[in-house]
């Protein structure tokens, strides 16, 4: 019964207390212990922004749950934070706010730490790093510095993604249907210099190794082959008729070949300029390929295919190598650069893009693929058929398999020089140049007598400067200022310029989850040792968003960390979560749709615990969340329930005997207990398999009721044993002290425990307490469903098929009937066949 001077629940001060304690204590500290499991924990950086918004608040309540199970599981967990420090956000940010980059982000830093640690994130405190910080960048550029000397980072003049809204270049990756990522501006082409990571260098390995990891969601798997891009298929050369010149084409498709009838070049191709001249075309030609240039910067992706395929002609032929025809060459606003050659074989019989511009040009053309039950004929056809069949029409190839022929025209390519068997892939090299400010200084030296020279590492870290004023154009000051771009060269020693653009954020990002195994280390980059212990990270929890950019990146990252000798792993996550968003009234919370959720307010009203039980219950993880003002005054009513009964029943479940044995209990005793096990089973299965937190506090809220509704009265009748009683309301408190952990610590210390619920291992339940003494079975007539009985687990098969047939509704329906057999499935149902 509960009590008349229950203490009023104030969890701003119970929060406040046990975060204190969490703190003063460094309850949450680690250190690599080979003699102990490790599980390393972790969910994806936050740029410091000034405020945590309740995206954040979903994802590492998430974390910590599993990092507080995996604790009281017995692993060693490593769960750190830090700051994605570096970048444009905080530049613009700056620039608005009328103040310094550095400023802002420290600034900010401080305040969202503390709404962190507001939160009770169980995090290593001492492990926390900003990318921002010289300790952190220098060995970024020494890792520069080595893959500029293996070859995987280099320099050239190139066609770049520029937005002039941020005054940057962006890597292809970074836009977003034609505009950039950051600020949505449409993103245009232009020419410059700027570095690169040979990304492409590891395509192959990228690409096989997501078959590896099973622990990743099948979406963002598909994403990254998808964007890896592999095809198998030959290289063929087609002559310029009048010329020495040649137009390169990559096809998967060789077997179509003998059905080309045009070629189609990107308008971007390097040969437009070249084949032009001197045709009469120059000047539509000009417009058109000026026209198709800001269509594409405008157009999205999604929408090539429904894009109305429009072309011109060059004025000028090729020869199909195979056919000997000629060939009239187009310039096609559907052919992209980045795509093979930028050049297509056009077979418009067997592909549906040629096929729509063949009919809108009165191109030709030729079936080449018959399928095998029936015969296409050009001028009937409706559509391409893309599928395989039997070569026809296609000299020597002609009545050979589709399949087969395309190895065999491959084999023949190369043996009479005229292709080569290739493998290419849509990947392209990350372009890491950015002309802002605030970024991680690219460690080279330009000498106009000895070229470009990397930094000596002595020299390390070429640090930022701070006290440059950010120019409000967005324009780098790094490029004006003297004092930083004016260099010796390591090599001659004469005057030389040192390389003013930065860094993209995205490299501090792709290898900063290594430097938490060791933030202080000052010898080098990583120490070897706690490296190996805690690596790979064996829990990465983060927004589908970087399905492709950051995690991308950070496996390339890994993977070159490992040849160059920094890490034993080529793979830096071993299981990914990407959380749902944060919905409500139907979209995703943000400023622009004025449906955001202050996470202040809410700590504020109700304590961080019902935040975070909200959070959790409202839906599984990996689905978006709607918001609800209702959910959370459940949650909120839900701790109040079971604070009061707890405290109301505190002098009975602090002096208890023993616990009985189970098969001493009576009735009400067994009952509890019973759920108390099979609690534990639901609850710990849902956090280990599934991470199905909603259905693990649907669980415990039955445990509730049920102990409640049981709970010792004064009225008489059979009573719960106070042991069995304790032994459920500690058994709650420790099963949800990693969803709500304040409001745990509170009441498990009140209960008289002596350790903190931070060091108490996980319970453990007994199977053969936790199995059902009844379970409901379904009888069916002739596989139709009849009736339902309750029956005993250990019930034999003999006297379950008397049951059955004892069944008053299946007496009725089988009334008159012979009964050919009776069928039983184990635990699930009895068929009665008449």
């Amino acid at each position: 019964m509960e009590g008349n001077n229950i203490p009023v629940y104030d969890f701003d001060g119970v929060e406040k207390k046990w975060q204190t304690i969490w703190s003063l204590n460094k309850t949450y500290k680690v250190y690599k212990d080979p003699a102990r499991e490790k599980y390393y924990l972790l969910e994806m950086f936050p740029y410091p922004s000034g405020k945590i918004h309740m995206g954040h608040v979903r994802n590492y309540t998430i974390g910590d749950v599993v990092a507080r199970y995996k604790r009281m599981k017995g692993y060693n967990v490593l769960h750190p934070m830090g700051w994605d420090a570096f970048g444009l956000p905080a530049e613009n940010a700056a620039i608005k706010h009328d103040t310094h980059p550095a400023v802002w982000t420290f600034d900010n830093i401080a305040y969202m730490k503390g709404q962190l640690m507001r939160m009770g994130f169980s995090y290593d405190w001492d492990r926390e790093l900003a990318t921002c910080s010289p300790e952190y960048y220098r060995w970024e550029q020494l890792f520069f510095i080595r893959m500029f000397e293996r070859g995987l980072v280099y320099r050239k003049v190139t066609t770049v993604n520029w937005c002039d809204g941020c005054q940057t270049v962006l890597a292809n990756e970074q836009v977003i249907d034609g505009t950039c990522w950051r600020c949505d501006r449409q993103v245009t082409a232009r020419e410059m210099p700027g570095w690169f990571f040979r990304i492409t260098a590891y395509a192959e390995e990228l690409l096989s190794g997501c078959d590896r990891l099973i622990g990743w969601p099948e979406k963002v798997l598909a994403m990254q082959r998808n964007w890896i891009g592999k095809s198998v298929g030959v290289e063929i050369d087609f002559p310029v008729m009048g010329s020495d010149r040649t137009i390169k084409i990559f096809t998967t498709r060789p077997d179509t070949i003998f059905g080309a009838t045009f070629m189609s070049i990107a308008p971007e191709h390097t040969l437009v300029n070249i084949l032009v001249p001197g045709t009469g075309q120059e000047e539509s030609v000009a417009t058109f390929v000026s026209r198709s240039k800001a269509d594409r910067q405008r157009r999205r992706p999604i929408d090539e295919d429904m894009l109305e395929k429009e072309g011109i002609f060059t004025g000028r032929y090729c020869v199909n190598p195979f056919t000997r025809a000629q060939t009239p060459i187009y310039v096609a606003n559907f052919v992209l650069m980045e795509y093979g050659t930028g050049a297509v074989m056009a077979v418009p019989a067997h592909d549906q893009r040629d096929f729509e511009f063949a009919g809108k040009y009165g191109l030709p053309i030729r079936v080449v693929i018959q399928p095998t039950e029936a015969r296409l004929e050009a001028e009937t056809m409706g559509q391409a058929y893309v599928d395989s069949g039997v070569l026809a029409d296609s000299g020597p190839f002609t009545g050979m398999a589709s399949e087969t022929a395309k190895t065999a025209i491959a084999l023949y390519a190369e043996q009479h020089g005229l292709g080569i068997r290739r493998t290419t892939y849509r990947l392209r090299d990350w372009g890491i140049s950015r002309q802002r400010y605030w970024g991680a200084p690219i460690p080279m030296i330009h000498c106009p007598t000895c070229g470009i020279r990397p930094v000596p590492e002595k020299d390390l870290p070429v640090v930022l400067p701070t006290d440059l004023k950010v120019d409000k154009s967005g324009r780098s000051a790094l490029a004006e200022s003297e004092s930083f771009y004016k260099a010796t060269c390591p090599q001659c020693h004469g005057k030389a310029r040192r390389e003013t653009d930065t860094m993209d954020t995205f490299v501090e990002s792709s290898w900063y989850f290594a430097r938490y195994t060791c933030p202080d280390f000052i010898h080098g980059p990583l120490d070897k040792g706690p490296a190996d212990y805690w690596l790979a990270v064996d829990q990465y929890i983060g927004g589908i968003e970087h399905a492709i950019l950051h995690l991308l990146y950070a496996r390339f990252f890994t993977k070159a960390l490992q040849d160059l000798g920094y890490l034993a792993i080529d793979e830096p996550f071993i299981n990914l979560l990407t959380q749902g968003m944060v919905i409500k009234d139907g979209a995703k919370m943000s400023k622009s749709k004025g449906n955001v959720v202050d996470p202040n307010e809410l700590i504020e009203k109700y304590g961080a615990d019902t935040v975070r039980l909200f959070t959790l219950f409202a839906a599984p993880p990996e689905r978006d969340l709607e918001w609800s003002d209702q959910g959370v005054e459940g949650a909120s009513r839900f701790l109040l329930r079971v604070w009061r009964f707890i405290l109301g029943n505190r002098e009975i479940l602090t002096k208890v005997g023993p616990m009985p044995k189970f098969s001493d209990l009576n009735g009400p005793s067994r009952t509890l207990s019973r759920k108390v096990h099979q609690t534990i089973r639901k609850v710990s299965a849902d956090i280990e398999d599934r991470f199905h937190f909603n259905t693990a506090i649907s669980a415990i809220m039955e445990l509730v009721n049920t102990m409640i509704s049981l709970s010792p009265v004064e009225e008489g009748g059979e009573r719960v044993a106070p042991a069995v009683l304790k032994e459920a309301v500690d058994t709650l408190l420790m099963l949800l002290s990693p969803m709500v952990p304040h409001f745990c610590e509170e009441l498990w210390e009140r209960l008289g425990h002596g350790k903190s619920l931070a060091v108490v291992g996980w319970p453990q339940f007994a199977p053969e307490i936790a199995k059902d003494e009844e379970i409901t079975l379904v009888i069916q007539v002739n596989g139709k469903v009849r009736s339902r009985i309750q029956v005993s687990v250990d019930i034999s098969e003999e006297d379950l098929k008397e049951t059955a047939l004892r069944d008053e509704r299946i007496q009725k329906i089988i009334a008159g009937m012979a009964i050919r057999k009776v069928i039983v499935v184990k635990n699930k149902l009895v068929n009665v066949v008449v």
